[in-house]
């Protein structure tokens, strides 16, 4: 496996691929890798003959007051992980080689509708950047296919978006969420909680699946259900950002006869934000 950090070096590594005719298939990541990012390589290698991960934490997606300078750089510890899953190449550009005009002179993607909403509202300006950047990285490695987790559920709805709008030639698949024995969805952010904070964090997923259970034995007061499974989350600790129950293609607010339904949450435990979901078809 190599690491390479410009576009000079991946294009002509990515260009020799080509020339065998080998597909190439992606994985965008922030690095402080785990069980679940390894998880989308492995989809991406059922996809395609070379996979590609990019390492890159992205200035461009961080708010105001939010863990940019704090956010974990474990390069070393992610190639490891990297090569034992398999994985073909890493792309660890520095933020001057994606961004070489600076971050108030770049081009942005913004993606309305499914942007609004949800994180969008908590975190103004994140898809945004997200978009931003993840066009930026297929146009640098130009994939046949991308891999996103499902844990990012407007995430990857905001990417399907830009895809199908822009008519990128990329076959975005999603991956199921990754979790650990007590359900809680394997996250970056979780090693910033207290041993204490930690054992709460599961009630995030029992409240999805106890509120969904609902939806699938026929309540369809969507509202009630959203400020019951709300009010859960702030009497086992934690401060509520958000508990909504979403159409599942427009990310909108569901409807009693909608049959694709997704729920989302996030909350925080001290000062670590965690987002979860579950989706439902009735």
């Amino acid at each position: 496996m190599r690491t390479v950090h410009s576009l000079k070096e991946l294009r002509a590594i990515l260009r020799g691929y080509r020339q065998q005719e080998k597909t190439i298939g992606l994985v965008p990541t922030m690095g402080n890798l785990h069980e679940g990012h390894i998880s989308l390589v492995r989809k991406a290698a059922e996809a395609a003959d070379i996979v590609v991960t990019s390492i890159f934490v992205n200035p461009m997606q961080f708010g105001a007051n939010e863990d940019l300078d704090t956010y974990p750089r474990t390069l070393l510890n992610d190639q490891n992980k990297l090569g034992e899953a398999g994985n073909t190449l890493v792309f660890a550009p520095s933020a001057e080689e994606v961004y070489p005009d600076g971050l108030a002179r770049h081009t942005r993607v913004v993606v309305p509708e499914v942007s609004a909403g949800h994180c969008g509202d908590s975190r103004p300006g994140h898809f945004e950047g997200v978009a931003t950047v993840v066009s930026v990285l297929f146009n640098m490695i130009q994939p046949e296919f991308a891999v996103f987790g499902e844990k990012d559920f407007q995430q990857l709805a905001v990417i399907r978006k830009m895809v199908r709008d822009l008519m990128i030639p990329v076959e975005v698949i999603g991956a199921a969420t990754v979790r650990e024995d007590d359900g809680l969805a394997k996250s970056s952010r979780n090693g910033y909680l207290s041993e204490e904070e930690r054992a709460i964090a599961p009630v995030i997923y029992q409240t999805l699946q106890a509120t969904a259970a609902k939806i699938t034995d026929g309540h369809s007061d969507f509202q009630v259900l959203a400020k019951e499974a709300g009010e859960s989350l702030i009497a086992a600790g934690l401060r509520l950002d958000y508990f909504n129950i979403a159409n599942s293609n427009t990310l909108k607010p569901a409807k009693p006869d909608d049959s694709d339904i997704t729920l989302l949450a996030a909350a925080f435990l001290g000062s670590t934000r965690l987002i979860d979901n579950i989706s439902v078809t009735r």
